[in-house]
């Protein structure tokens, strides 16, 4: 079935704050992930709960996605995270449909054929944005739920191992380095 990003989800801005480094509410914002929608920072809370609406906390299966800027990206918000909001550098995606799940949208997101597209709209010279029209327009194919589960792990599996190359590499290129020196004594 193919439909757009718009009649599955429902998309709102981040939240325009300034962190103020203490509070109960992390501020999410692009640089604590990595191009990849990982999570790579520590994350505290640094915003007061007092004037922060109910409709901007995220929810476990909101989808942030990386709209401003060169590092586009689709996050699912998990259940072992702080209670947080977005900054006005994401639109989060609410699922609507329950028969898409929210991980799926995120891997469809990050594929690197959608990623050149939603790009090829970017509006902006400096700051390059995806629009709200532009990502609520766009369309996507969805699969059974069975078969998005299965596109899910596979996604998570080639994750795993780029990360175990890398380390790998990484552990080799020491390996090496060190046998140098000590051929060098």
């Amino acid at each position: 079935m193919r439909t757009t990003v718009k009649d599955i989800t429902t998309i709102q801005t981040g939240l325009f704050a300034k962190p103020t480094g203490k509070g109960e509410v992390v501020y999410l914002q692009s640089k604590h992930f990595d191009e990849f929608g990982q999570l790579t920072a520590v994350l505290y809370p640094d915003l007061s709960a007092d004037n922060i609406s109910e409709k901007h906390l995220l929810n476990v299966g909101d989808i942030l996605f990386a709209a401003k800027g060169s590092k586009n990206f689709a996050a699912v918000y998990e259940a072992n995270n702080p209670i947080a909001v977005a900054s006005t550098s994401f639109f989060v995606l609410k699922i609507k449909d329950e028969n898409v799940l929210p991980e799926y949208l995120a891997w469809f997101l990050n594929h690197p054929q959608t990623q050149s597209l939603l790009k090829g709209k970017a509006r902006g010279t400096s700051i390059p944005s995806i629009t709200k029209s532009v990502l609520e327009s766009f369309e996507i194919g969805i699969p059974s739920l069975e078969k998005q589960k299965l596109i899910i792990r596979l996604a998570e599996l080639a994750l795993k191992e780029s990360e175990l190359r890398a380390n790998i590499l990484s552990q080799r290129k020491l390996l090496i380095e060190q046998q140098i020196i000590n051929a060098i004594k």
